[in-house]
């Protein structure tokens, strides 16, 4: 593995968001559509791989989970993606982690 300075990993900006809506990507498999509140002006779109994390992606709706909200932009499936949800990887599947107790949206990771 390789190994970063403490410097470069202050440059990840990773924050709390909440997720306000959430749905499938109309023709895959394995992405969803999230809005999400990051403590910012407007709320941001993120395209995430996690369509098989739930039967119901509104069961999403509400939580908190961990954002890195400085990644460069992607578009995926013709929709732009503003940030990526960070999951633990099980066996190849995205496992969510989130905030014992709730926080504001945008606190900081640190």
């Amino acid at each position: 593995m390789e190994t970063i300075t403490f410097e470069e990993f202050k440059k990840l900006d990773i924050k709390i968001g909440t997720v306000l809506s959430a749905e499938p990507v109309e023709k895959s498999e394995k992405l969803l559509r999230l809005t999400i509140d990051v403590g910012e002006e407007n709320p941001r779109q993120i395209i995430a791989g996690l369509a098989k994390v739930t039967d119901d992606p509104q069961t999403l709706v509400g939580k908190q989970f961990p954002i890195l909200t400085n990644l460069k932009p992607k578009s995926l499936m013709g929709l732009e993606s503003q940030g990526m949800v960070l999951a633990a990887n099980n066996d190849g599947a995205p496992v969510l982690m989130h905030p014992v107790d709730p926080v504001p949206p945008g606190s900081p990771i640190t």
